[in-house]
């Protein structure tokens, strides 16, 4: 007798998004939908009006997107290592303990981080070109943009309080913020033979993920509010 196929779970079936007309009507009745849009147009105006380069414009979204994940994974960390470790580890040096913490939080970057690395391999004339390394070198202006975007993504990931969830609460926030994260580096290989109409097209969606990130994690993992039910080692 054929044993029946395992369903999967309902948590982890994709949600299909609402048609454009709802999605254009909640728009349009939320005013803060339309500030977020307009942030996401800077690197539009910037490129059309200003002559940006190709090269500024595509870092300023790795950059951005690297660092919130790198920040989000440098909160998790204490707790982690918290939680995991032995007695003798507690009892070790505190330049052990940071030694141990950095360890893991570069590696935890470089694995959850992937998505960024390896956009830049098709992107990397522009992410690692000549022209991108001498805007940067000569404008104090934008280490301080730069710096000041990284400190922030820092600042609110500390603030956010992952330490002191309770575990299911923080399987919810940290897969969500992480996953969309995750899909944003994804959506970076649009940038792909760089072209000037992609610019708009990135601003659209960066701003989609942004307003309505629940539909963009429906669509792809599942029930956005069921995320800390999802156990990988069950679904094998």
């Amino acid at each position: 007798m054929k044993a029946p196929e395992k369903s999967s779970s309902p948590a982890r079936q994709q949600i299909a998004p609402p048609p454009i007309s709802q999605h254009l009507r909640e728009f349009a009745s939320r005013p803060h939908d339309w500030v977020v849009l307009a942030r996401n147009l800077i690197p539009v105006v910037g490129v059309y009006a200003f002559g940006w380069s190709a090269g500024l414009t595509v870092f300023s979204y790795w950059f951005d997107g690297l660092t919130a994940l790198a920040a989000i994974t440098a909160a998790l960390v204490p707790r982690a290592l918290r939680e995991s470790e032995t007695k003798a580890q507690s009892e070790s040096w505190l330049v052990v303990k940071l030694l141990r913490g950095l360890v893991t939080w570069l590696l935890l970057v470089g694995i959850i981080g992937l998505p960024y690395w390896m956009v830049l391999v098709p992107l990397h004339s522009l992410l690692l070109g000549e022209d991108l390394r001498h805007q940067l070198a000569q404008s104090p202006a934008l280490w301080f943009t730069f710096g000041s975007m990284a400190a922030s993504h820092f600042w609110k990931a500390f603030r956010t309080g992952y330490d002191v969830m309770p575990d299911d609460q923080l399987k919810q926030r940290a897969r969500w913020d992480v996953y969309l994260l995750m899909l944003r580096g994804i959506a970076m290989f649009m940038m792909i033979g760089f072209a000037i109409f992609l610019v708009p097209l990135m601003a659209l969606l960066l701003s989609y993920f942004e307003i309505w990130p629940e539909r963009v994690i429906g669509a792809v993992f599942g029930d956005p509010a069921r995320l800390y039910e999802y156990d990988p080692e069950k679904d094998k």
